[in-house]
């Protein structure tokens, strides 16, 4: 299967052919970002918005059930939904992870 992939696929694109511009610096490069966002309002906006999908997609199915809205909408609110709770999971599982870590250093 490896044999298949092109060569142009293997090697790594120039910054310019994504779409990178190489003369902004780094986002997180500074010690705070222009913005001020900080770790806890980003997990905020993570939990906010995996519920808001949740949400959605039962409100989706529903109507899907009723035949108020068609079965692309209903997967696609449902992968939607999915992707984020997988997501905040991993996000979660990472952070416990990171505390336990912190609770087993001596001080």
């Amino acid at each position: 299967m490896i044999e298949r992939i092109s060569p142009s696929l293997s090697t790594p694109a120039a910054p310019s052919t994504l779409g990178v511009d190489a003369t902004r610096p780094v986002a997180g490069a500074g010690v705070q970002e222009a913005a001020g966002v900080d770790f806890a309002s980003m997990l905020g906006d993570l939990a906010a918005k995996t519920a808001g999908d949740v949400r959605n997609a039962e409100t989706l199915s529903i109507a899907g059930v009723r035949g108020q809205a068609s079965v692309q909408q209903v997967v696609e609110a449902v992968m939607s939904a999915e992707q984020s709770l997988q997501t905040a999971i991993a996000v979660r599982d990472k952070v416990v992870s990171a505390y336990l870590e912190i609770s087993r250093m001596s001080i």
